[in-house]
């Protein structure tokens, strides 16, 4: 492990997302990669009462087929903000500390925040914040090729990819969730499951999820 890691932006990001920023010493996030779709970007994973539900930011098309991730803009498509707040509420209304935390959660899907990595910022500094953690998070000027000097983790944690294989320091540690009885345990969901569901212990799970 170096002590630098580059990171895409990601919405509601996964457990494993900040074990890492936990970690390393110094975390660059990307802001000029390419948009690509179907990635923690813009989409989170929680545990609904039918099992695990992929939330989808919608975006915007640009004039081009590729852009960069700091000019992609939100869309107002198919009022998600209201259907994203109502999952996580319908999710975990019932978990130990939802109440405790939903008054901070709510405004965020009110707001209408123009970029998406903004919006991701934002819910990551707040999260960071309720955490107790103080991650160095810098962001890229330009697009990053340093991949012998820093972790690249850009393309690594993805819905797609298996962190058994492809992050062997990442070991998620069990904790509460709301419908464990019903699937199981649920490993590296959105920080927001393991928020509402642990609290302030969110950080314990962190560091014992950490090799």
């Amino acid at each position: 492990m170096k002590s630098e890691i580059l990171l895409s932006t990601a919405y509601l990001a996964p457990v494993e997302y900040y074990t890492k920023l936990l970690a390393y010493k110094n975390i660059y996030v990307e802001r000029y990669d390419n948009y690509i779709k179907q990635t923690y970007r813009n989409r989170c994973i929680i545990a609904a009462a039918d099992g695990p539900l992929s939330l989808t930011i919608p975006t915007e098309k640009g004039e081009t087929a590729k852009q960069l991730v700091k000019d992609i803009r939100i869309s107002d498509h198919g009022n998600w903000r209201h259907m994203h707040w109502n999952a996580l509420v319908s999710a975990y209304k019932n978990s130990p500390f939802f109440e405790y935390y939903a008054d901070y959660f709510a405004p965020l899907y009110e707001k209408k925040y123009p970029f998406l990595i903004d919006f991701n910022d934002e819910i990551c500094n707040m999260v960071c914040s309720f955490i107790d953690i103080e991650p160095e998070i810098l962001y890229t000027d330009s697009y990053s090729m340093n991949g012998d000097q820093i972790d690249d983790f850009r393309e690594i944690i993805h819905p797609k990819r298996d962190f058994s294989t492809f992050d062997p320091d990442f070991i998620p540690k069990p904790y509460y969730q709301v419908f464990k009885n019903r699937f199981g345990f649920l490993p590296n969901l959105s920080i927001a499951d393991l928020l509402f569901n642990m609290g302030p212990e969110s950080l314990i799970v962190l560091r014992d999820s950490i090799r």
